[in-house]
């Protein structure tokens, strides 16, 4: 699934455990039992969660942190803030990919964030977890923390209580800690033939925000405590060892391709449209182009730009993804099967191709299909909140009612709906075999469900 109307964005090449462990449900319905009624959450696209994996893996293996397992993932906010609360992802918010002017600066965030989870700045975090839950306002995003400490895996959203104090505080480093990561992020820059002055630009841009209000610093600036040591620190740093990076062309072209698709997606269409042709990749600028358009509703157009794109790269299983979605959410069902089966050939265990390409069986009236495509998306990414509604309107029309009650029960878990969940669960436990898997992920969602409530009403 690439960015709906609205924005919804999946990259996902690590096999997920069949089932949610209980272990996580519990720690997960635990800390959401107060979950503000707004949310923010995850931007998630396979186009640009594999733009940032390419310009992240460099980073995370002079780390030695596993490229396989740590992902950077995208916040639906437009202030510039990136945080980790997990040994295996780092967040972004997507206002950060919008304000930054260069890869390299962008690289800089991502490998202090790295920095943070290879020095171990985060264990402390997980290891007080429990005093933490008892702080106002963390909401999902502790949730995160608990299933990471339960079993490595991020619960799929981020709460309204990422602009509270007290998430703050949770989120927020040490200035020594700091000092420690700008150390270790220039070495990983260094060792990954990255300019280091991007982490230069990156304080630079912050200086002086220390004089100002909490209120009137930025969210990147009250986590990361800024000294004017560190900006010297970093200043020595590249005058000593110079700027010796090469020219990275794959860089540049997959940060130009991030941006361009996220800033089409957030941005207005007239703004896209006006911008674009200064892209200088052409296929890059097509396919911003083709979003415009098809945020505009006029079809004729998007489906010339992206067909364009697509002459140009052949072989992009996102640009084929991109295809599906513009075709699917115009009704033009043949043709979306058609690209999702094509984008699907090229990238089997994309997850959200997966889950996009099973939404468009669903759509065009093929559930048995459709089944067989989402529970292999499910088998990889079981977090896809609107792939397992999906899901479960495919087991609902192919007559497994017990599955369907199961699949919505997890939904609702990890959505944080306890009671919702406790209800689909108990329903589902009357339907299925006692003692088979979905039973059993059914009792599952049900115990956590009842734990949860059980708090709650202390």
């Amino acid at each position: 699934m690439a960015f709906s109307h609205v924005a919804a964005m999946a990259f996902d090449r690590v096999s997920r455990l069949a089932s949610i462990p209980a272990l996580v449900l519990t720690s997960v319905m635990y800390l959401i039992s107060a979950i503000p009624a707004a949310a923010v959450g995850l931007l998630r696209d396979p186009d640009v969660e594999h733009g940032l994996r390419e310009l992240a893996f460099p980073i995370l293996r002079a780390a030695g942190l596993n490229t396989n397992r740590v992902r950077v993932l995208l916040v639906n906010d437009d202030r510039f803030n990136a945080f980790v609360i997990d040994h295996n992802t780092i967040f972004l918010n997507y206002g950060l990919i919008l304000k930054v002017e260069r890869p390299d600066i962008l690289q800089a965030v991502i490998a202090h964030e790295a920095a943070h989870i290879a020095n171990g700045h985060i264990s402390r975090r997980v290891a007080n977890l429990q005093s933490a839950q008892r702080l106002a306002g963390l909401g999902t995003a502790l949730a995160i923390a608990a299933a990471a400490a339960g079993a490595g895996e991020a619960a799929p959203g981020l709460a309204v209580g990422i602009q509270s104090s007290a998430l703050r505080s949770f989120l927020g480093h040490t200035r020594a800690e700091e000092a420690s990561a700008d150390r270790s992020a220039a070495s990983y820059l260094r060792w990954a033939d990255i300019s280091p002055r991007g982490l230069v630009d990156l304080h630079r841009t912050f200086s002086g925000q220390e004089l100002l209000g909490p209120n009137q610093q930025d969210p990147y600036m009250r986590s990361h405590p800024l000294t004017r040591d560190r900006v010297r620190a970093a200043e020595a740093y590249l005058a000593t060892h110079d700027d010796r990076a090469p020219p990275n062309p794959n860089a540049d072209y997959w940060f130009a391709r991030v941006k361009g698709k996220v800033s089409a997606f957030t941005r207005a269409p007239s703004w896209t449209l006006r911008r674009a042709p200064e892209e200088q990749a052409r296929d890059i600028r097509l396919m911003r182009e083709a979003v415009a358009h098809h945020r505009n509703n006029n079809l004729p157009k998007a489906r010339a730009a992206i067909d364009g794109a697509l002459a140009i790269r052949p072989d992009d299983p996102f640009y084929y993804e991109l295809k599906g979605q513009i075709l699917m959410e115009n009704r033009k069902l043949q043709g979306a099967l058609i690209a999702y089966k094509t984008a699907v050939e090229m990238a089997p265990r994309d997850a959200l191709i997966l889950a996009g390409y099973g939404r468009a069986l669903l759509a065009a009236d093929q559930p048995k299909q459709a089944l067989e495509i989402l529970e292999q998306a499910r088998a990889r990414d079981y977090r896809n909140a609107r792939m397992m509604r999906d899901l479960a309107m495919a087991y609902a029309k192919t007559g497994k009612n017990g599955m369907a009650s199961m699949v919505t029960a997890e939904r609702f878990a990890l959505q944080g709906r306890i009671k919702d969940a406790g209800i689909h669960a108990k329903r589902a436990i009357g339907q299925l075999p006692e003692g088979s898997p979905g039973w059993q992920r059914a009792q599952d969602v049900l115990i956590a469900s009842e734990r949860a409530q059980k708090r709650k009403r202390r």
